[in-house]
């Protein structure tokens, strides 16, 4: 997202993650291979101030869906699952291989694609990961 919208805020933020840890080996590779390198990357959980900040928010899944919209109420309206557009959740890869890496990447770059039109018209956007 920041490759295609490199004039825009976008954030980062998982709902579990451990604060400060570097992305996952493998996501790093498959990045790295689509030409982005995100080895500086590093793992930061949701905060109000991004909740508050953004013009849009995503989920990878339903029921992060769920989740945030009970954590964050008052941000109900910035709130979508990035999948929506390709009417799929997007899994969390973390522990289970190469595959389900290239998966997730897959059907985050198409859902990306779809959006872009309505990404290009916000300014903030905060992408929730588990």
């Amino acid at each position: 997202m920041r490759e295609l919208l490199p004039h825009h805020e976008i954030y980062s933020a998982g709902l579990c993650a451990l604060d400060g840890a570097a992305a996952d080996p493998i996501a790093v590779e498959i990045m790295w291979q689509a030409g982005i390198d995100i080895s500086a990357h590093r793992a930061r959980n949701l905060s109000s101030w991004m909740m508050r900040e953004a013009d849009l928010v995503f989920t990878m899944d339903h029921a992060q869906l769920e989740f945030v919209t009970q954590r964050f109420p008052a941000a109900s309206t910035k709130l979508a699952r990035l999948g929506d557009s390709c009417a799929a959740d997007i899994p969390d890869p973390y522990r289970q291989g190469l595959p389900a890496f290239q998966h997730a990447y897959c059907l985050i770059e198409r859902a990306v694609q779809r959006r872009l039109p309505q990404l290009a018209r916000n300014r903030r956007l905060v992408c929730a990961l588990n």
